[in-house]
């Protein structure tokens, strides 16, 4: 079994389309002057003394926000997802969920949505 870096590098080096379109739109401060990282682990505390980690596949620590890219897969993974959600949100974190298709077919949709949030985030 992996180690968490390494299983964060193998994510990144395995990003699916969706991930590098966005990931290029919010790496190196380009968006909106966060700092952003991908596929970097959030840790969970657990009540059993073992390290739980959550990796999304985008994460600002700065505006505590989430950002998901959902393929196919995560049809399957509905009460998952929720369940991640709702632990991250315990955490005071955020969660944006878009599907492959929005980023891959319309990013300025994406962007806008990801930017609302920030401009929020500011206000707060």
């Amino acid at each position: 079994m992996p180690n968490i870096i390494d299983l964060c590098r193998e994510l990144r080096r395995n990003q699916t389309p969706a991930e590098k379109k966005l990931w290029n739109s919010l790496r190196n401060r380009r968006f909106a002057n966060y700092k952003f990282l991908r596929q970097h682990p959030v840790f969970i505390p657990s009540a059993l003394g073992k390290n739980l980690y959550y990796i999304p596949d985008f994460y600002c620590h700065e505006a505590k926000l989430v950002i998901e890219a959902d393929g196919p897969i995560h049809l399957l993974k509905k009460d998952y997802d929720k369940n991640r959600d709702e632990v991250l949100n315990g955490l005071g974190l955020t969660t944006l969920r878009f599907k492959n298709d929005a980023v891959l077919n319309n990013i300025e949709y994406v962007l806008n949505k990801i930017e609302k949030y920030l401009n929020d985030f500011k206000q707060v």
